[in-house]
C-alpha cells in the first residue's frame, strides 16, 4: 500500500492571529470612520445650502413685510378721513380727497395684504431636512415663524370676510366705479395705487358722485369704516409685527452661523 506524506504546515502563533484580528478591525474602523466623515461634509453642505436659500426667502419676505406695514399705515390715515367725512360732510359736494380715500380705504384690499412665503420652510419640514440645522434656537425660531404664518393667514381671511360683508355690498350700492375706469384710463400696466397717488399729488379732478345717498346710514357707514380700521390696525400692530420680529431674528441668526451677508 502507497503511504502519502502530507507537507507539514507550521502553525501560527497565536500573536499572528491577534495581529490579523488587530488590522482586520482596523481596517474595517477606518472605513466606517471614513464613511462618517464623508456623511458629516456632505450635511454641512446641505445645512449651509439649505440655509442661504431659507435666508434668500426670509429676506425677500422682510422687505415685503416692511412695505405691507408702510401701505397700512397710510390706509389707517384714509379710514380716519372716511370715518369723519361720513359724519357730517356734503354727500352731493364732493372734494377732491373723497374718492382716492374711499378707493384706497375700502377698496384696494390685496394691495395691502401681506401674504408670507413658506415654499422653502415647508420644503424642509416636509422632507425633514430641518434636522441638518443643529441649533436649537434656530429650531425654535423656525417653529414660532410657522406659528406667525398661520395666524397671520387666519388674519387675512378674517380681513377678506369682512371686506365679502359688509364692505362689498356697501361699495355696490354707493361708490361710483366709473371714477375709478376714468381714473386709469385703460392703463393696465400701472398698479392702482401709483395712479391714485399720482392723481392725488396732481390738478386734475375727475367729478364723482356718492350713489344711493338716500339709501347711506351714515352712522352705519362710520361703524363699519371704524370697525374696519381697528381690524386694520390691530393685523399690522400684532400678527404683521410679530412676523417681522421673529423673521428679523432669523435672518440675524443665519448671518452668525453661517457667515451670510445682510442684503
Amino acid at each position: 500500500m502507497e503511504v502519502h506524506h502530507h507537507p507539514h504546515v507550521e502553525k501560527k502563533r497565536f500573536k499572528e492571529y491577534v495581529l490579523e484580528g488587530l488590522m482586520i478591525f482596523f481596517a474595517v474602523s477606518m472605513g466606517f470612520f471614513a464613511e462618517n466623515f464623508r456623511e458629516h461634509i456632505t450635511e454641512n453642505q446641505r445645512e449651509k445650502e439649505f440655509a442661504k436659500t431659507l435666508y434668500t426667502e426670509l429676506s425677500d419676505d422682510s422687505a415685503s413685510a416692511a412695505t405691507s406695514v408702510s401701505r397700512r399705515l397710510y390706509k389707517e390715515k384714509d379710514l380716519d378721513y372716511l370715518y369723519e367725512f361720513f359724519k357730517d360732510s356734503s354727500l352731493t359736494n364732493l372734494p377732491k380727497s373723497f374718492y382716492p380715500s374711499y378707493i384706497k380705504g375700502l377698496y384696494l384690499i390685496n394691495t395691502y395684504a401681506f401674504e408670507p412665503k413658506d415654499g422653502i420652510l415647508s420644503q424642509l419640514r416636509n422632507s425633514g431636512s430641518l434636522r441638518y440645522f443643529k441649533s436649537i434656537a434656530l429650531q425654535k425660531l423656525l417653529g414660532d415663524l410657522s406659528v406667525c404664518i398661520n395666524n397671520l393667514r387666519t388674519r387675512n381671511d378674517q380681513e377678506y370676510q369682512f371686506f365679502s360683508s359688509p364692505i362689498k355690498p356697501f361699495l355696490l350700492r354707493h361708490c361710483d366705479f366709473k371714477w375709478l375706469d376714468q381714473l386709469r384710463n385703460n392703463d393696465t400696466k400701472q398698479a392702482v395705487l401709483e395712479v391714485i397717488n399720482e392723481y392725488d399729488s396732481g390738478s386734475v379732478v375727475i367729478r364723482a358722485e356718492i350713489l344711493n345717498i338716500n339709501e347711506l346710514d351714515r352712522t352705519e357707514a362710520r361703524n363699519m369704516v371704524m370697525f374696519y380700521k381697528q381690524m386694520v390696525f390691530s393685523t399690522r400692530s400684532l400678527q404683521l409685527k410679530n412676523y417681522i420680529t421673529t423673521n428679523h431674528q432669523i435672518l440675524e441668526l443665519l448671518r452668525d452661523l453661517y457667515s451670510l451677508q445682510k442684503d
